[in-house]
């Protein structure tokens, strides 16, 4: 089952017990699977990742693919799957943030969900705003560079 299109951005809060509600038309891009399993874990950046459990399955397939007798090879392995940890949508579609892995993010209470790729960030609201003013000086040079060779496809000169 592929997930290549979750796309949004939606603002949600941790209630008292650090659980938050996942969104509805986020669940609705879910489909059939939306009562599954997820896991999250650390992102690259200051933030959690989400994965629906058959996108985290592929991507841990890759992973298992690495020489483990390479030290880069292991060092990025335990980083990536540091914190990773199963959670469940419970009957009314919430979510418990693990406190170790809210930390880490700087979540206390106000989140942003950025879903893209198979994928949910979970950003403290203070983090993703901070992200966003970051934004390349020239989105367009970034985007020839990454995307330039790609079939020409886009107008790319």
């Amino acid at each position: 089952m592929s997930f290549k299109q979750l796309l949004g951005e939606f603002e949600v809060r941790l209630d008292g017990k650090s659980r938050f509600r996942m969104p509805s038309s986020l669940l609705t891009q879910l489909g059939d699977w939306q009562q599954g399993n997820f896991v999250i874990n650390r992102g690259f950046e200051k933030c959690l990742v989400i994965y629906p459990e058959p996108v985290w399955k592929e991507i841990s397939a890759e992973i298992s693919q690495l020489n483990l007798y390479n030290k880069k090879n292991r060092d990025f392995a335990r980083y990536f799957f540091r914190g990773a940890s199963e959670v469940t949508l419970d009957s009314a579609d919430r979510i418990l943030l693990p406190k170790r892995l809210a930390e880490y993010a700087a979540i206390d209470q106000d989140m942003v969900l950025s879903a893209y790729s198979g994928r949910i960030e979970l950003w403290s609201s203070q983090e993703y705003d901070k992200w966003m003013e970051e934004e390349p000086i020239d989105f367009s040079d970034l985007a020839d560079e990454v995307l330039g060779g790609l079939n020409n496809k886009g107008g790319s000169e």
